[in-house]
């Protein structure tokens, strides 16, 4: 296991540190329950956001949480941080106050009435390759040579089922299978 995957006491959000099952089920949210580490790299950081906020507020225990802090919180992010980072921020909190709740640690969850801010984005980041322009990009690599290849093939995968640079670079030979119906199935997370 990972040393950032679990929690040590002492790097537990004093929020989080009153009682003991909060501890535990904070602990098994970050180490079993959140998969990605870059999701959890995320929402570690949302929660040690979250629980300075507490701590500057004279909030010390769970319960004490109302929706009111968390919609306090959500304003006093606001005033730092992108919406869309805020946004991340609340999802985490929602997320961990339901694991809360279900493990029975506080009663409700406070986060769950709050409301995120507004963000739309009308235009992505990520310019749309033409199919031309990705037949050009394919056609421009080398085959010729064993990275060629393997080139070819990641950008390929990348461009025809849109999946993310770090899935596809985490594929093996045995995530692709052959159809009747389907030329290429990718079974890995694309």
């Amino acid at each position: 296991m990972s040393t950032g995957l679990v929690l040590g006491a002492a790097s537990l959000p004093s929020v989080f540190t009153g009682r003991p099952e909060a501890r535990t089920r904070m602990r098994d949210f970050f180490s079993s329950h959140i998969r990605n580490p870059n999701t959890r790299r995320a929402y570690r950081e949302a929660v040690r956001q979250f629980s300075a906020f507490c701590a500057e507020h004279a909030i010390v225990d769970l319960p004490q949480v109302e929706p009111v802090h968390i919609a306090a919180f959500v304003e006093a992010q606001l005033q730092l941080h992108s919406k869309p980072t805020v946004k991340l921020r609340l999802a985490a909190l929602r997320m961990l106050f339901d694991w809360m709740v279900v493990g029975q640690v506080i009663p409700t969850n406070p986060a769950h009435a709050v409301r995120g801010p507004k963000h739309s984005q009308r235009r992505g980041k990520t310019p749309v390759l033409q199919a031309d322009e990705a037949r050009t990009l394919i056609d421009a690599i080398d085959a010729t040579s064993l990275p060629g290849l393997r080139d070819r093939a990641l950008i390929g995968l990348m461009v025809y089922t849109f999946s993310r640079v770090g899935a596809a670079i985490s594929m093996r030979v045995e995530d692709f299978y052959v159809q009747v119906d389907c030329p290429i199935f990718c079974a890995a997370e694309c």
